[in-house]
């Protein structure tokens, strides 16, 4: 008896190379590209060559292909981080980045593990994929501690009608029902591949093929996806709640390599302090840290003054400072100051490495070599209530926060706006800022509520509940940002069920797939 492990598929190296050439395209699905298609074809793709592959171990290892093209075109500019802001050396700070994609290649390389070891021709395609590949992506969303980051959902993010479902079943949903389109097109493909005989190339054929594909049940089902999200991005979810408050958000286009220089803290304040005063708005909004003191430390007479202006605009302003208590402990703070009583919100979900250092007795010699100040933050407490200012009810959101809906929704319904300060300088002239307003986009889309983003150098910009940019800051400029924002009210289903209900289909799909699989299994 043989008992030789199986030969390899023909250009298994091909399959492998491909899979990553598509995983690297994908990227261009998501800001500030906006082929949205784009990544749904990729993945109809993978799902292609994961069948050829022919094994579970061999899936895995085209899943894993695809998810580093992914995320090395698309997170690379981790490196920025580490080696150009953090001072990291080059080898390493490239190492670190490579390492880091391994990790989230890791997701597809499981997807296409348990794909080719159900059993199961389309349903798997229809059913199990879908539910599998959503499943991962939320695993990755929380696993020590989460990175969220091009989830498959905000690609769709605001245009496409698959991103009618965010109020629905929040950015989950939607990366659900793009895998769901990608592998419905996967089946309704595969028929025409198996029954073209000897790949004729004829007019007719093609007439042929194309007609069987419109009339697969498939295409039927592919309709019905599209239109439903279409149709749910007619819904408003909320409504507009009291007069619109005009709100002017703040840029100044700081050099994270200047930031934290001690020769220039006065020149950052005098900075913000002219761009502040500038503004006649009832709620002025600074970035994240955009004082580069702690509280304790900013002059008197400055936050004094910031104040006195605030409430001559009958209104308030919320600063970003790093705020330092008597023991020593210190966070990542929002405060606002002016016509109502001095509030505060404390970042609560920490960026590993930036602001806090996991396993510090293992880790912590590999930290010393970066030069990021503030290394060690405190977090605020998870169910902070939103701030109440300028006739406005605020949840706020400090930068790599806002990635979380789930988090973002612990103070809703009672916020009617929400907020997101950022420095998003960390990541130098990469498309990371873009791809962070996409997810501001998707957070505005989950809630029905204006969101207000105002960053060190960009994107600065005012996100309307339907998740669309209605005004926006170029990069790298000193800037403000003003727009008359109203208020909204009322619940998404979203805000109600949060990430249970796609969840719970995700469970339903699997367990109809595994179903399907053995009857099929046993009539055979």
């Amino acid at each position: 008896m043989n008992t030789s492990p199986p030969s390899p598929p023909p250009g298994l190296r091909a399959i492998l190379a491909g899979a990553f050439a598509l995983g690297a395209a994908s990227v261009l699905g998501f800001a500030p590209f906006g082929w949205f298609p784009l990544p749904i074809l990729a993945l109809a793709l993978l799902l292609g060559l994961w069948r050829r592959a022919g094994n579970p171990r061999r899936a895995a290892a085209v899943g894993f292909a695809f998810g580093l093209g992914l995320f090395v075109a698309g997170v690379s500019w981790v490196y920025v981080s580490l080696h150009e802001f953090g001072a990291m050396p080059a080898p390493l700070a490239a190492f670190a980045t490579l390492l880091f994609c391994v990790y989230l290649a890791a997701f597809p390389a499981a997807t296409g593990y348990c794909f080719m070891a159900a059993p199961g021709g389309s349903v798997k395609l229809a059913l199990l994929f879908p539910a599998a590949w959503t499943l991962a992506e939320w695993v990755r969303g929380w696993l020590f501690t989460g990175f969220p980051w091009l989830a498959l959902g905000y690609s769709q993010v605001p245009v496409s009608p698959l991103a009618g479902y965010a109020p629905v079943l929040g950015i989950y949903g939607v990366t659900l029902a793009a895998a769901a389109t990608a592998g419905l097109l996967a089946a309704a493909a595969s028929p025409l591949s198996e029954n073209d005989e000897g790949g004729r190339r004829s007019a007719e054929g093609g007439k042929t093929r194309i007609v069987s594909f419109l009339l697969h049940p498939s295409a039927f089902l592919l309709a019905v996806l599209w239109l439903g999200g279409w149709a749910l991005q007619q819904v408003e979810w909320t409504a507009p709640e009291g007069a619109p408050v005009r709100v002017s958000l703040l840029q100044g286009n700081v050099p994270q390599d200047l930031k934290w220089r001690p020769e220039r803290i006065g020149t950052t304040l005098e900075a913000y302090r002219q761009l502040a005063r500038s503004s006649s708005s009832r709620l002025i909004i600074l970035p994240e840290t955009a004082l580069p003191l702690f509280l304790d430390d900013v002059p008197g007479t400055y936050l004094g003054e910031l104040k006195a202006h605030a409430a001559q605009n009958r209104g308030d302003i919320l600063i970003g400072v790093p705020e330092r208590l008597p023991g020593g402990e210190y966070f990542n703070s929002v405060l606002s100051f002016g016509a109502s009583p001095t509030q505060r919100y404390r970042k609560s979900h920490l960026v590993p490495f930036g602001e806090f250092i996991p396993l510090r007795p293992l880790l912590g010699a590999i930290v010393a070599v970066l030069s990021i100040p503030l290394q060690d933050f405190s977090r605020g407490a998870p169910d902070q209530q939103p701030v109440r200012v300028a006739g406005l009810r605020v949840a706020i959101n400090v930068c790599y926060e806002d990635a979380f809906g789930e988090e973002i929704i612990r103070q809703l319904p009672a916020a009617n706006v929400l907020a997101n300060v950022s420095n998003v300088a960390w990541f130098g002239r990469s498309i990371a800022p873009q791809q962070h307003l996409q997810i501001s986009q998707a957070r505005a889309l989950e809630t029905g509520r204006y969101m207000l983003r105002a960053t060190n150098t960009g994107m600065t910009a005012v996100i309307d509940q339907r998740g669309r940019v209605v005004r926006r800051a170029p990069e790298f400029t000193r800037a403000i940002v003003t727009h008359d924002v109203p208020g909204h009210t009322g619940q998404t289903p979203y805000v109600r069920w949060g990430n249970y209900a796609v969840l719970a289909l995700c469970v339903a799909l699997l367990a109809a797939a595994v179903g399907i699989g053995r009857l099929r299994a046993r009539s055979e």
